[in-house]
């Protein structure tokens, strides 16, 4: 299978194990391509949840499309589940996201939830995290000072750009990815990061950080892993 046809079918096997969750609840729902064919998946049956919470814009524009409620998050005490994927996942259910910049939303939102379902295919399963260059959300003002923190962790640190949208595709894009925070993305490269706890904690300390794509306190509790024979159900 393709890297397509694997996302379809882990997508498929989270509505399903959503499905299995009561009806008339407010289920959390994830950013990125293979969180976007299980909103596509889950569509059908959107009457079996009262409402989602989303953690973009992005998803949210999904959703309203395929006709699902989207809640304020302040609205809502808690989540029975939040679904999203990964850029990195480790045996112990500590992950890295945040590839496609939402991963401060992402953070908020899975804190809500009773049990986060993490999908992926098994290219995202690694031994110690760092492979994926690890995001932080950052304030503009602070882009001097937490650059030379991060530097002083070992990592090499650049900013995210935007994707370039001018006709002259050749060009380099110069202007900073935004988030929907308002934020900056930096971008740490060659980390090896052996006690995912710790490091979180120590780069959510640098004074201008929003926080760090590293989910450690808001690890996977299930993941659905797709391979060439199937979904794995493994429970972390």
């Amino acid at each position: 299978m393709n890297q397509d046809q694997l996302k379809q079918i882990v997508g498929e096997a989270a509505r399903d194990e959503v499905l299995q969750l009561a009806p008339g609840q407010v289920l959390g729902i994830g950013t990125g391509s293979t969180a976007n064919c299980f909103i596509d998946a889950l569509a059908p049956h959107k009457a079996h949840f009262a409402g989602t919470v989303s953690s973009s814009n992005v998803t949210t524009e999904r959703l309203l499309k395929h006709g699902f409620k989207v809640l304020n998050p302040n609205d809502v005490a808690s989540l029975p589940a939040y679904v999203d994927g990964a850029d990195e996942i480790d045996p112990a259910g500590h992950m890295i996201k945040g590839g496609g910049g939402a991963l401060t939303r992402e953070k908020i939102i899975a804190s809500m939830a009773t049990k986060f379902i993490c999908i992926c295919d098994s290219s995202k399963q690694v031994p110690i995290l760092g492979g994926f260059a690890l995001p932080v959300e950052i304030i503009p003002l602070a882009q001097g000072v937490v650059t030379r923190a991060l530097q002083k962790l070992g990592g090499q640190v650049s900013l995210r750009l935007a994707k370039n949208t001018r006709a002259d595709l050749n060009q380099t894009p110069s202007e900073p990815f935004v988030t929907d925070n308002g934020g900056w993305i930096l971008d740490v490269a060659g980390l090896r990061i052996a006690d995912p706890i710790n490091m979180e904690s120590q780069i959510n300390q640098i004074a201008g950080v929003i926080t760090v794509g590293l989910f450690a306190k808001e690890k996977a509790n299930i993941l659905l892993v797709s391979t060439a024979t199937g979904v794995e159900r493994i429970i972390l």
